[in-house]
C-alpha cells in the first residue's frame, strides 16, 4: 500500500520544467543542433548521438526533443487531410479504420522522406527516440484548441503529444506546437521554437489539452470536457510568460455595464506594470487600455476591467508585445 501510495503522488505532483532550475540546457541544446543533418533512416544511431554525451535523463530527453521540433516540419495540408477523412468516416467504423491504417503508412512516409508530420509522427519520433535511450516515453491523445480550432467539430480527437518520466515523475510536452507555425493559406512552415511546451505545468497545459485518459492531465483534479471547450484561448506566448491561468474560467462571458472583471494569472518571472494592457475589439475601432487595477504579489498577477459601454467585444489581453489569452464578452444594461 504504501507503494502505491507513492506512486500515486509521483503521478499526480505538478510536475514542470522548474523541477530542473539546476540543470543548464545549453550543451544539449548543442548537440541537437550539431545533429542537424541527421535524417530518421537510422533511429537508433540518430537517439545515440543525440544522448551519448550526456549525464542526465532530463538532458538526453532534451536534446531529442529539441531535434525532433527543431527538424521537423509540420505538415498543415497533411493535417488537414486527415481531418477531412475523419470526419467523412466517423459514422462509418470500418472505413474509418482502413483510413486510419493506410494514413499511418502515409504519416511515416512523410517523416522518411521529407521529414514533414502531423501531431502523432511528432509525439510517435519523440517517443521512439526516447525508447531507445532508456527513456520511459509516452503518446497521449486527446483534443488540442487553438485560436483557429472550431470546437463544435470536437468529435473525436484532433491532438496527440507526450508524457515523459524523469526521476519517476511524469511531465508533459507538446512538440507538435513548440516547432513552429504552420501558415494555414499557404501551408508553409516557419520554424520557431517555443521552449514553454517543454515540460511545462499541467496546470497551464489543462487549458487547451484535454486527455482522452484523465491520467495524463497530471492534475489532482481534472477539467470536465465542457469545462475544457469554455475556456479562453490561450496563446503559445503564454507558456512563455505563464505557469496557469486562473481566472477568468470561461471564454465567453455576459456582463452588465460598469462592472468591473477579474483576471488572475500565475507568471514565471515578475513582470513591469507598464507592459500589461488589453487590446479589446467591437468590430469597428480596436484600442488599448490599461487595467483599471494591477496588483503584483510576488509571481500572482491580479488585473481588473471596467466595461463602461453595451456592446460586444473581443478582449485580448497582452503582456509586452506577446498576446496571452482572448475571451469575449458581451455587455448589457
Amino acid at each position: 500500500m504504501r507503494y502505491l501510495l507513492l506512486f500515486i503522488v509521483a503521478f499526480q505532483s505538478h510536475a514542470q520544467i522548474s523541477d530542473f532550475d539546476h540543470i543548464d540546457f545549453k550543451k544539449a541544446d548543442q548537440i541537437a543542433l550539431a545533429c542537424k543533418d541527421e535524417g530518421l533512416d537510422n533511429l537508433p544511431q540518430l537517439s545515440f548521438k543525440l544522448t551519448e554525451n550526456l549525464t542526465t535523463d532530463v538532458e538526453r530527453f532534451r536534446a531529442i526533443y529539441k531535434w525532433v521540433c527543431s527538424n521537423i516540419a509540420n505538415d498543415y495540408n497533411l493535417y488537414l487531410r486527415n481531418k477531412r477523412k475523419r470526419t467523412k468516416f466517423k459514422n462509418d467504423s470500418l472505413k474509418l479504420k482502413a483510413w486510419n491504417d493506410r494514413f499511418k503508412k502515409e504519416i511515416f512516409r512523410k517523416l522518411l522522406k521529407q521529414d514533414k508530420t502531423i501531431c502523432t509522427g511528432y509525439a510517435y519520433i519523440v517517443q521512439e527516440l526516447s525508447k531507445l535511450a532508456n527513456l520511459d516515453c509516452e503518446i497521449v491523445h486527446g483534443f488540442g484548441q487553438t485560436s483557429t480550432t472550431n470546437i463544435e467539430e470536437f468529435d473525436v480527437p484532433n491532438h496527440s503529444w507526450n508524457a515523459i518520466k524523469l526521476n519517476n515523475k511524469w511531465y508533459l510536452c507538446d512538440p507538435t506546437w513548440a516547432s513552429g507555425i504552420p501558415n494555414q493559406e499557404t501551408f508553409a512552415f516557419k520554424f520557431q521554437y517555443n521552449d514553454g511546451y517543454f515540460l511545462a505545468d499541467p496546470k497551464l497545459f489543462s487549458v487547451n489539452h484535454f486527455p482522452l485518459e484523465n491520467k495524463w492531465s497530471l492534475l489532482d483534479s481534472n477539467p470536465t470536457f465542457e469545462e475544457f471547450l469554455g475556456a479562453p484561448i490561450i496563446y503559445g506566448k503564454a507558456y512563455s510568460n505563464l505557469t496557469d491561468h486562473k481566472y477568468p474560467k470561461q471564454m465567453h462571458q455576459v456582463i452588465l455595464k460598469n462592472n468591473k472583471v477579474t483576471f488572475r494569472y500565475q507568471l514565471q518571472k515578475t513582470v513591469d506594470a507598464k507592459d500589461v494592457h488589453f487590446l479589446i475589439d467591437n468590430g469597428f475601432h480596436p484600442k488599448t487600455v490599461k487595467p483599471s487595477s494591477i496588483v503584483l504579489d510576488n509571481l500572482s498577477l491580479t488585473l481588473e476591467l471596467k466595461f463602461e459601454d453595451t456592446g460586444f467585444y473581443d478582449t485580448h489581453f497582452l503582456i509586452g508585445n506577446d498576446l496571452i489569452a482572448t475571451y469575449t464578452f458581451k455587455v448589457e444594461k
